[in-house]
């Protein structure tokens, strides 16, 4: 028996999207799978890593745990629509290259699109608050110092701006 498929118009960084997919498609998989957008990750599978954090309406959202039907009357961002149309770096991205807040690069896409977020609702973070906002990623690499260092930096990037 086959499984029915749903059409679904998904709107990702700007541009629409028409898919067929199962019900059960989860929409980190069809932005993998299906729209080739590789950059959000699939870490834990249980929305705890937050490595496949997208932006849905603006706030950050584990693709991992919702559903491609789910998404089509939403603004999805990934983290491959943070750079800007000229492919120049987001003050989040800047700052991460500069401050070396990354090693191996998996949860990058996941602190790119929250931290971008975070500076959203808090364009001027404490060292503290930084922290707090970064609380729900997983990184097993960095140690998390130069995370937080490059949301101060990209507090002050975006200021500048």
């Amino acid at each position: 028996m086959s499984e029915t498929l749903h059409d679904i118009r998904l709107t990702v960084n700007d541009v629409v999207h028409d898919l067929r997919v199962p019900a059960r498609r989860l929409l980190s998989d069809a932005l993998r799978h299906d729209l080739g957008l590789t950059g959000t990750h699939v870490g834990c599978e249980h929305g705890v890593c937050g490595a496949c954090t997208i932006l849905v309406d603006g706030e950050p959202a584990r693709a991992c745990l919702m559903l491609a039907v789910a998404a089509q009357s939403c603004a999805i961002t990934t983290v491959e629509g943070l750079a800007g149309p000229d492919g120049s770096l987001s003050p989040v991205q800047q700052a991460f290259a500069e401050c070396h807040g990354l090693q191996c690069g998996f949860c990058t896409p996941g602190f790119l699109t929250t931290i971008t977020a975070g500076l959203r609702r808090d364009p001027a973070p404490t060292r503290e608050r930084a922290r707090d906002m970064i609380g729900g990623n997983l990184c097993r690499c960095t140690g998390y110092q130069n995370i937080v260092t490059a949301v101060e930096r990209a507090a002050q990037i975006g200021a500048a701006r």
